[in-house]
């Protein structure tokens, strides 16, 4: 049975979505972007500052399923820009150290929701 993941603890979705949906031990994230759920309001710092907002918004709902990060197995990042490739990937890092990192796209777009340069969806198990 299909059950809708919520939390406070990350933005609010922006549209007829939800933050994440659980079904047969899966989760699946809605794509993330770096909007604070405290204010909600992009963080309009540094393209590092919107990498670590958007990992704390996954990190909130993969805990509200019943998850963490070392659940994840497959995770598909937007950015904007591939030359921010490297910090990406240094903070990316950081939440998935050592082995056993899950499964992962990087792809360059156009254009993301509300002007932003990044944003991250992930599937995991509970």
């Amino acid at each position: 049975m299909k059950k809708i993941i919520n939390t406070d603890k990350a933005p609010a979705a922006l549209g007829p979505y939800s933050q994440a949906v659980e079904i047969n031990g899966l989760i699946f994230t809605a794509g993330q972007i770096p909007l604070n759920p405290a204010t909600g309001k992009l963080v309009d710092t540094s393209f590092g500052d919107r990498v670590y907002q958007v990992m704390h918004n996954l990190e909130a709902i993969l805990e509200a399923a019943g998850s963490d990060f070392s659940k994840v197995v497959k995770t598909n990042i937007f950015v904007t820009d591939l030359g921010n490739y490297a910090e990406l990937n240094k903070i990316y890092g950081e939440f998935f150290p050592g082995e056993g990192a899950p499964a992962r796209a990087a792809i360059q777009v156009a254009g993301l929701p509300l002007g932003t340069d990044v944003e991250i969806e992930m599937i995991a198990h509970k």
